[in-house]
């Protein structure tokens, strides 16, 4: 039977006091700005709440859920991802695929490695940036906030070193047998990628739904705002604007603050990331793990 040693198990039981008071450490936030859009907004503007809500109330979720421009930023938000998440992991395998294959099947790989790290390190700037989606009159579009996204090259590095990790005898066998490498791309490499796949959607996904820096800058219409520019502009407000608001919204802003109506605004942001995190968690180590070490 092994004995663990007393020094080993003292290290083992300060790590994990450790690691749980980080753990608790970092969910203190989230707490308190959920806490904050229950509370009532006395209580939130007067600093009471910390860990639970004071004086608990649906009324800032009522505001938030009731107000047009944040819908219309979430519905913004949500077609940005269902245009640019697919889009992404797409190139990014078309672009990793042969990129993954050694230098006598693919002579230029290397140059073309090099060219995406190139960009890694450097770029045009905004105001190029910014003159590029203009002439291609692409401002106060979608596609101003997902085309110029869509090429992230950590993503081609992480999907390009899995690739690599898979047994070759996989793609000779399926040569052999007659397959294409469209073929073996699709109905070899991909069902067996999962992990990487997950990993790459996930970052994907949260960069477009929490970006704003693009939003502020390709948007010129508040109404084509996504919901983190949107959010963005209203944290940055000293108060919440009082016009164009409907009878419904003025008499629950008698009820609420700006403090807990940014609090629910946040939280419901945050939310759909939080539902799709945990879904996604099992493929999200293995994938990074295996798809950042070459073999």
């Amino acid at each position: 039977m092994h004995l663990i040693s007393r020094p080993y198990r003292a290290f083992l039981i300060f790590n994990y006091v450790f690691l749980t008071f980080i753990a608790l450490l970092s969910l203190f936030p989230i707490l308190n700005v959920l806490s904050v859009s229950f509370s009532s907004s006395s209580a939130a503007d007067s600093g009471q709440v910390v860990l639970w809500p004071v004086e608990f109330t649906w009324k800032s979720y009522d505001f938030v859920l009731q107000a047009g421009e944040f819908n219309t930023a979430f519905v913004n938000s949500v077609l940005r991802v269902v245009l640019g998440v697919p889009l992404s992991v797409l190139v990014t395998v078309l672009i990793a695929y042969p990129l993954s294959k050694e230098n006598a099947t693919f002579p230029q790989r290397t140059l073309y490695v090099w060219i995406f790290v190139f960009t890694m390190l450097f770029s045009g700037g905004l105001i190029p940036s910014f003159l590029v989606i203009k002439q291609l009159h692409l401002l106060d579009s979608v596609w101003a906030l997902v085309l110029p996204v869509t090429v992230q090259v950590f993503n081609v590095l992480l999907m390009l070193n899995f690739f690599r990790n898979l047994p070759k005898e996989l793609e000779d066998a399926s040569l052999i047998d007659g397959a294409s490498h469209w073929r073996t791309l699709w109905s070899v490499y991909l069902p067996i990628s999962l992990p990487s796949l997950a990993t790459i959607l996930l970052f994907t996904l949260v960069m477009h739904w929490n970006s704003w820096f693009d939003g502020m800058i390709y948007m010129n219409d508040v109404g084509r705002y996504p919901l983190a520019t949107y959010l963005q502009s209203i944290l940055n407000m000293t108060s919440i604007p009082k016009t164009n608001l409907t009878l419904e919204q003025a008499i629950l802003l008698k009820s609420v603050s700006s403090r807990t109506a940014r609090a629910a605004q946040i939280f419901v942001a945050a939310f759909p990331i939080l539902l799709i995190y945990p879904f996604l968690q099992k493929y999200f180590v293995k994938g990074l793990v295996v798809g950042s070490v070459k073999g």
